[in-house]
């Protein structure tokens, strides 16, 4: 009919592909994800690094690299949140878009979905809503907090629970408490139907990378300087670190004595001591773990005919994890990680603790240390009521938990209805998007 109204187009086709990013400080966990299959993710260094020699490595590059002596990294995330853009950028070309990009990504047939730290600037999240439409150009984009994506894995399957075998796996979770403890810091936050209870949601300042400086000061102040050696000293950390589940009984197995007193748990090792022979960039470019033998540790430092560098670890094994739940060791004025649990559920009402105290997974890379998941258990039960039933698991992967529940998220109908389109940011502008981004969608 001349001079009709035009019907309203269907808009662009909704793209196949999903490109999932962890955007982590210490590592980007990266895949695809389409409607057929799911990657497996690669965990990419989210670094520049540079040697002493002054050559540079970018993001995987840094695979290459066999002398880690002194090395320095520029990283583009500081706490959580990307506040170097220049980095980050170099480090997503060389990865996903330049011509011999390990994981090849065309932008404009692509949909991005981004984790991201909860509480973000208004500032820092507008200017990624920016990179992403505007420097990179996706079809379609989704940014979400990072940790609340873990509702969309199988939570009931971590924790092993009985179910008939036709039963379908219900996602998102219907209430999770998700504890992510990774390189920046560690976040408390629980969960509900998908949706994360902001006013809950509780940070503590200790991550790997305070562990890692403080176990490398302690390390300077005992044996060698190990204060320009953070890349040794955290691949250190990750070999010989647990969590004690009777501290003050392990540090007593520790203490060397008074002046002239041989005690026999010290003189030992008591099970704790361990040897750590550092890399030399020649013959050995890791470190390695051997059990500590006191005879064989003496007779070679009297011979001097040892060519190794050896540490010899005992309390420093178990009072760098500590951390996580008694920071005021260092002078942190916060509360452990059991207590910060305790402060987030007292802000919700109590009919939420049964189902958020039964269902509480545990992910990020310092989740891998040994007796974690039972101390932090055992802290919980002293301070909920007896009747409380207390679970806490982690899944088979901290590291990738979080990209993979983003795996399915992407392939659930919830990410269609809270994406953004390129043609939308282009009309609505950037308010827009972070607006509806914040709102995400109503509880049912």
């Amino acid at each position: 009919m001349a001079g009709g109204r035009k019907s309203r187009s269907a808009g662009p086709v909704p793209p196949s592909v999903t490109l999932v990013l962890d955007n982590g400080a210490d590592t980007i966990k990266a895949g695809f994800a389409t409607a057929e299959q799911t990657d497996e993710p690669r965990v990419i260094p989210n670094c520049i690094a540079r040697d002493r020699h002054h050559k540079s490595y970018v993001g995987s590059e840094l695979a290459r690299c066999k002398d880690f002596g002194e090395i320095a990294f520029r990283r583009p995330v500081e706490k959580g949140y990307i506040v170097n853009w220049e980095a980050q950028k170099e480090i997503w070309d060389r990865e996903f878009f330049d011509d011999k990009a390990p994981q090849k990504c065309d932008p404009s047939e692509s949909r991005l979905l981004l984790g991201e730290h909860s509480n973000s600037l208004p500032a820092l999240a507008t200017h990624c809503d920016q990179v992403v439409f505007e420097e990179y150009g996706f079809s379609s984009y989704y940014r979400g907090i990072g940790p609340v994506f873990n509702a969309y894995n199988d939570i009931q399957g971590i924790f092993l629970t009985q179910r008939e075998p036709d039963a379908t796996v219900q996602t998102p979770a219907e209430i999770v408490l998700l504890i992510d403890s990774g390189y920046s810091n560690t976040t408390v936050t629980p969960i509900l139907q998908g949706r994360p209870l902001h006013q809950a949601i509780r940070r503590l300042d200790v991550g790997g990378k305070m562990m890692t400086n403080y176990l490398a000061r302690l390390l300077s102040v005992r044996h060698f300087d190990m204060r320009n050696e953070t890349y040794i000293v955290n691949e250190m950390k990750e070999a010989v670190g647990y969590v004690s589940l009777d501290f003050k009984g392990d540090l007593e197995k520790c203490w060397k004595g008074t002046r002239g007193e041989r005690r026999e748990d010290y003189l030992s090792g008591a099970g704790i001591a361990k040897d750590y022979v550092l890399p030399d960039s020649h013959t050995r470019f890791k470190g390695v773990v051997r059990d500590y033998d006191p005879s064989v540790s003496l007779k070679a430092r009297k011979a001097g005919v040892t060519s190794e560098d050896v540490l010899t670890l005992r309390n420093e094994r178990f009072v760098v994890p500590e951390l996580i739940f008694n920071p005021a060791d260092v002078g942190l004025r916060q509360p452990g990680l059991a207590d910060l649990i305790m402060q987030s559920l007292s802000v919700l009402p109590i009919g939420l603790w049964p189902g958020l105290l039964a269902n509480i997974v545990v992910v990020g890379g310092n989740a891998l240390f040994d007796n974690f998941i039972q101390r932090l258990q055992t802290e919980i039960l002293t301070r909920v009521p007896d009747d409380c039933i207390v679970r806490v698991a982690r899944p088979a992967d901290p590291i990738t938990s979080t990209w993979k529940g983003m795996a399915s998220f992407a392939k659930h109908e919830t990410a269609s209805k809270l994406a953004v389109t390129k043609q939308e940011y282009d009309e609505n502008g950037a308010g827009w998007v972070a607006r509806k981004f914040a709102s995400g969608l109503p509880l049912e």
